[in-house]
């Protein structure tokens, strides 16, 4: 199955934290947070402006980006896991 997001939204799947943190313990899924980067997968079609130009996004498909705890709307498909935010929740992209 695909999914192309619409207008200004972005398809991002979340890149989980290492399972085993530096002294080798090992963290719980239970006391685990959301993962707040991800590799971006698809964008939609564009926000528009007032004059209804189509504003280009600053992301695009392959990027690794920084997004908010809490926000989106998850997503399974094929038994992974994804978000859609909106481009303006993107807060950076990792180099």
């Amino acid at each position: 199955m695909k999914v192309k997001p619409l207008g200004d939204r972005v398809l991002v799947e979340p890149q989980a934290d290492q399972e085993v943190k530096k002294g080798g313990i090992i963290i719980p899924d239970s006391a685990k947070e959301k993962p707040q980067q991800g590799k971006v997968i698809a964008v939609g079609t564009g926000k528009r402006d007032e004059d209804g130009k189509i504003i280009p996004f600053n992301v695009k498909a392959g990027d690794t980006v920084l997004m908010p705890k809490y926000g989106g709307t998850e997503i399974k498909i094929d038994d992974k896991e994804y978000q859609i935010i909106r481009e303006e929740d993107i807060l950076g992209i990792i180099e």
